[in-house]
């Protein structure tokens, strides 16, 4: 022992019996549920224990909010700023690749900049199967509830894709676009922050849209914004 005393010494000394000085915690780790928390935390960096809680019930883990922050806590998975480029370089499973039209879509913004000085931002949807653009939505602004509404449209005229590819924007990583996902069965599937090639079809494809028609034409409204780009897609 650091102090040189016996086992009898010291519970004499504190006092307390000798069987509590020797008993060892066999509590469970819970290392599968430690593993899936880690997962889900490593994909989607901007969700705190209690979305995390919310999405490990869906998988059927019968867990509540106090167990998840307690091993959030332990991981060290607490969100924060400084932390989150040393936390987008760890290991993540690698996408697979799309072996069907509407198997894998990809999501993505483009900004651009009408003739009176207004900045709109482009929805871009790509079937990363055909390469087809699906969708461009115009607008000033584009919140989680409206990129959920413009999805609307596409799946009722192409059906549900199994998965779609998109960066950790606040749009995507909404409570609105989560819970478009989860109403529809479209898994989310976030790219690590900073690393744009991890979703190469939608970035391929915007190069050539703002080459092709964002940096050669003038708009004067969203509305014709999308329909220029539309005629470009197709």
């Amino acid at each position: 022992m650091a102090h040189q005393m016996s086992q009898r010494r010291v519970a004499g000394l504190i006092p307390v019996e000798r069987g509590t000085l020797r008993y060892q915690h066999h509590r469970d780790r819970q290392e599968a549920l430690r593993v899936r928390s880690r997962e889900l935390a490593g994909s989607r960096v901007r969700y705190g224990y209690r979305w995390l809680t919310v999405l490990l019930r869906r998988e059927g883990w019968q867990v509540n909010a106090k167990r998840i922050d307690r091993l959030y806590t332990e991981e060290g998975l607490i969100v924060r700023t400084k932390r989150r480029k040393e936390r987008a370089q760890r290991q993540r499973v690698a996408q697979g690749l799309a072996v069907r039209p509407n198997g894998r879509w990809s999501m993505d913004f483009v900004a651009q900049r009408l003739a009176d000085g207004c900045w709109i931002r482009v929805l871009t949807v790509v079937d990363q199967f055909t390469r087809e653009c699906l969708c461009l939505h115009a607008d000033t602004s584009l919140s989680g509830e409206k990129v959920a509404a413009a999805l609307d449209v596409v799946v009722a005229e192409r059906g549900v894709p199994l998965s779609i590819t998109v960066d950790n924007g606040t749009e995507f990583a909404s409570r609105a676009m989560d819970l478009w996902a989860y109403s529809n069965g479209v898994h989310l599937d976030f790219i690590r922050p900073g690393r744009p090639v991890e979703n190469g079809y939608i970035e391929s494809f915007n190069g050539k849209l703002r080459d092709e028609c964002l940096n050669v034409e003038v708009f004067f409204n969203p509305q014709r914004c999308a329909r220029e780009a539309r005629m470009l897609a197709r």
